[in-house]
C-alpha cells in the first residue's frame, strides 16, 4: 500500500498496477486530463507535474516528467497537477501570468508551462532570467513562441502573490509527516509488483530476494520500457526512499555521493570542487529529468552516451557495490564491460560514487558536443585531466563517450602524453593516438569521421584554455 497527497486530498492505492505511469494514472483512473502526453519520453515537458517532498521543516518542491514517473514512486509525497492550483474558482497567479500575457494558442503544452512556472515561483524569491530560462527549458511550445511564456514566468515571479499553498504549508506539513512510510511497502496489480524499501540492508536483502527485479531510482531510462517499449515490469524495487542511498558527504579527500542522489542535488557540491561539471549538470537534460533522474542511475544504465561517466573517468572515480551484507569499492574504468554491460553480479547495485577532491591546480574540463545546447543527447562528451610540472605531463586522465560501446578512457592518448613537454608537437602526436584507441561509428547523431575529428578538436580546445584561460570561450562546446 502507498499513501500520498494528491493536490490536498490523500490517497491510498493497493491493487494497481505499478507499471502505471503517474501521466496514466491521472488520465485514466482519475480522470484529470489536464496534464497532456505530447512523447512519452520526457522530452517536451507537456505532462509536467510538481511533486512537493518533506525537507526539514518546509516543502520542497520539484517539476517531473509525469511520463516517466511510477506512481509508486509517489509514497508519502505531494504530487500537484495543473487542476489542483486554482484556488475558489480563481486562477493562480501562474494561469493568469499565462492569459494575460498571451502565453497559450493551442493551449497543448500550456500545462506543462504553467506547472514548471509555479515550482519556478515557488522556489524562487522573484524574477531570474538564468532561473527562469533552465526552469522552461524542457517545456516545449510549437506555435506560441516563448517571448509571451517568459513574459508570463516574469509577471509571475515578480507578483509572489500567496497562493493556497502557502495558506495551508502546516496542514499539509502535518499531513505528509503523517503519511511518511516506517516499513517496506508494496504495490500489486495486473500479476506485476513494486517494493519502496527506506533502508539499504532491507533493499539489499529484496534484491537477494528477488534477483530478476528492476531497480527503480529516477526512472528516466527504466519507463522508456514502459512507455515506449510496450514491456511490462514484472517486479521492481523503488529505491528513491532509502536514506542511504541520497545523502552526499563531503572528505578530506573524497566526496561520497549516494547511488540514489538526483543530478539536481549533485550539483552544488560538484560545483565548488569542479566546476565544468557543473556546466555539464547544466546541459545533461531538462531541470524535469535532472530533478528525477540519478548519478547511480545514469552509470548504472552503462549507456555508451551518458554524460556523467566520461567527466567521472577522468577525474578517476570509484564506485561501491554492494550484495547482500557486503560490498567492494572498484575503480569506475573497470564497471563497464561490454555495451550495456557491466561487471555487476546478480543481485549487485551500486550504493554510492567516490569523487576525489580537487587538487589545488584543478586542470578538469570536460565538453559536451549536441544538435542542441539544452536538453539533446551526446554525439561525443569528452573529458580532460592532466597534472603538469614544470611544462610538462605526470599524469594523464581522458576519457569520452560516443566513442566506443562503453565510456572509455584513452589509453593510447594518454600515453602520447606522459612524460613529454605540454607543447604543440606533443599535442597533434596525441591527437593521431586517438584513432589507436576508438573506433567509432556513424549514427544519426555524427558520422564516424565527425567523432575522431572533434575529438581530437577538443583536445586541442583544451590545450588552448590550460594555455590562455583569459583568451578561452568558457561556454560548453556544441554543434
Amino acid at each position: 500500500m502507498i499513501r500520498f497527497l494528491l493536490n490536498q486530498e490523500l490517497r491510498v492505492e493497493q491493487d494497481l498496477d505499478p507499471n502505471v505511469t503517474v501521466l496514466n494514472y491521472l488520465r485514466e483512473h482519475l480522470g484529470k486530463t489536464g496534464t497532456k502526453e505530447g512523447c512519452a519520453s520526457g522530452d517536451c515537458g507537456a505532462c509536467t507535474v510538481v511533486v512537493g517532498e518533506l525537507e526539514g521543516d518546509r516543502i520542497r518542491y520539484r517539476t517531473l516528467n509525469s511520463c516517466l514517473t511510477f506512481v509508486a514512486s509517489l509514497n508519502g509525497k505531494q504530487l500537484i497537477t495543473v487542476e489542483g492550483l486554482k484556488d475558489n474558482g480563481q486562477l493562480h497567479s501562474v494561469q493568469q501570468a499565462m492569459v494575460d500575457c498571451h502565453g497559450s494558442q493551442c493551449g497543448f503544452c500550456t500545462p506543462g508551462f504553467v506547472m514548471s512556472m509555479f515550482a519556478l515561483q515557488k522556489n524562487g524569491t522573484g524574477y531570474d532570467k538564468a532561473a527562469t530560462e533552465e526552469a522552461l527549458a524542457g517545456n516545449l511550445c510549437r506555435c506560441t513562441g516563448y517571448r509571451p511564456i517568459i513574459d508570463a514566468a516574469e509577471q509571475s515571479c515578480k507578483a509572489g502573490s500567496q497562493d493556497q499553498f502557502d495558506r495551508q504549508h502546516e496542514a499539509t506539513l502535518a499531513q505528509l509527516r503523517k503519511i511518511q512510510p516506517d516499513a517496506t511497502c508494496e504495490l500489486n496489480g495486473a500479476d506485476n509488483r513494486s517494493f519502496t524499501p527506506l533502508t539499504v540492508a532491507d533493499l539489499a536483502e529484496l534484491y537477494v530476494t528477488h534477483p530478476d527485479a528492476r531497480l527503480l531510482a529516477g526512472g528516466t531510462d527504466l519507463a522508456l520500457e514502459v512507455t515506449q517499449m510496450h514491456k511490462r515490469l514484472p517486479v521492481m524495487i523503488y529505491v528513491g526512499n532509502v536514506a542511504e542511498l541520497k545523502t552526499v558527504d563531503t572528505f578530506d579527500d573524497r566526496i561520497e555521493i549516494g547511488a540514489a542522489v538526483p543530478l539536481t542535488d549533485c550539483y552544488d557540491v560538484l560545483s565548488r570542487e569542479y566546476p565544468d561539471f557543473a556546466d555539464l549538470l547544466h546541459r545533461f537534460a531538462s531541470l524535469q529529468i535532472r530533478n528525477q533522474g540519478t548519478l547511480g542511475g545514469n552509470i548504472g544504465n552503462a549507456s555508451p552516451i551518458g554524460d556523467s561517466p566520461p567527466a567521472l573517468l577522468a577525474l578517476g572515480a570509484n564506485i561501491v557495490l554492494r550484495q547482500g551484507n557486503s560490498s567492494r569499492t572498484i575503480a569506475l574504468e573497470d564497471y563497464f564491460v561490454d555495451y550495456r554491460v557491466t561487471v555487476q553480479q546478480e543481485s549487485e547495485f551500486i550504493e554510492k560514487i567516490i569523487v576525489p577532491r580537487a587538487p589545488t591546480e584543478n586542470n578538469f574540463r570536460v565538453y559536451k558536443i549536441s544538435k542542441r545546447l539544452d536538453d539533446d543527447i551526446s554525439a561525443v562528451c569528452g573529458a580532460f585531466n592532466l597534472q603538469l610540472e614544470d611544462g610538462t605531463v605526470t599524469d594523464a586522465r581522458i576519457a569520452f563517450g560516443g566513442m566506443a560501446a562503453i565510456p572509455k578512457r584513452a589509453r593510447h592518448c594518454e600515453q602520447a602524453l606522459l612524460g613529454k613537454p605540454w607543447d604543440d608537437e606533443t599535442l597533434e602526436t596525441a591527437v593521431r593516438a586517438l584513432a589507436e584507441d576508438f573506433a567509432p561509428i556513424s549514427d544519426f547523431r555524427a558520422s564516424k569521421e565527425y567523432r575522431l575529428l572533434i575529438a581530437g578538436n577538443l583536445l586541442r580546445k583544451y590545450k588552448m584554455e590550460l594555455s590562455a584561460p583569459e583568451q578561452a570561450i568558457r561556454v560548453t562546446a556544441h554543434v
